[in-house]
Formats: C-alpha cells, sequence, structure tokens
C-alpha cells in the first residue's frame, strides 16, 4: 500500500519526512497543498481521524500567532475549513494518509518507524 504525504515543499519538517521515505524505500506520493489546495471535506474527515480541528492545526505556529483574535475560535467546520484554506500552512505538517484511510500529522524517525514497519 502507497501513502501520500500532504504538506509544503518548502517545510523543513516535510523534507525530513520525504528523505526518511527514500531512505526506507517507502512508496508514496507526495503534494504540496499550497499547490493543490485540500478540499474541505478531505479536512474535515482528517480532523476527524485525527479527534478534532485541535489535532490538525499547528497552534505554535507564526501564522497562527499572527491571526487576530476573533479568528482563532472557529465555531464550526465551515469555518475551520475556510481558516485553513485561507492559511494553509496552519495545518501540522506533514500530514500522512495510508492506504487504509489512516491518518496521522508530523515527523519523528521513531514515530514513521511504526507507522511503517520499518
Amino acid at each position: 500500500m502507497s501513502a501520500t504525504l500532504y504538506g509544503l515543499t518548502t517545510c523543513d519538517t516535510c523534507r525530513k519526512a520525504r528523505n526518511w521515505l527514500d531512505r526506507f524505500e517507502v512508496a508514496y506520493t507526495f503534494v504540496d497543498y499550497r499547490a493543490q489546495p485540500v478540499p474541505a471535506t478531505t479536512l474535515k474527515e482528517w480532523a476527524q481521524h485525527l479527534g478534532g480541528w485541535e489535532k490538525l492545526v499547528n497552534k505554535s505556529s507564526t501564522t497562527w500567532r499572527n491571526l487576530l483574535p476573533q479568528r482563532k475560535n472557529p465555531g464550526s467546520d465551515p469555518e475551520w475549513t475556510l481558516l485553513l484554506k485561507e492559511y494553509p500552512a496552519l495545518v501540522r505538517r506533514p500530514v500522512v494518509v495510508q492506504g487504509d484511510g489512516s491518518v496521522s500529522v508530523g515527523f519523528t524517525d521513531n514515530g514513521f518507524k511504526k507507522l511503517f514497519g520499518k
């Protein structure tokens, strides 16, 4: 089964994850979600798989800290998806979607070893 790695081409963490996958010869497809925006329904599915929007959004990012206070409290799924469409850098990186539909975020060497059985 192939995995899909969603992230930003310029993101150092995404580069590390891609290098890890290449080194361990794991088949994957990379999608830069600035160039190929993720549909709102997919963002909502990711949030559900991860346990909520809080798990999908990187609140320690500069982008989040620079948001106006009223933008930091979306009250509904459409408000969250609109925020992420407007600011794709808010999505934790990378997002990994396995062939079976499971979703995970972030990269660590040990985390990827568990995730990909290496």
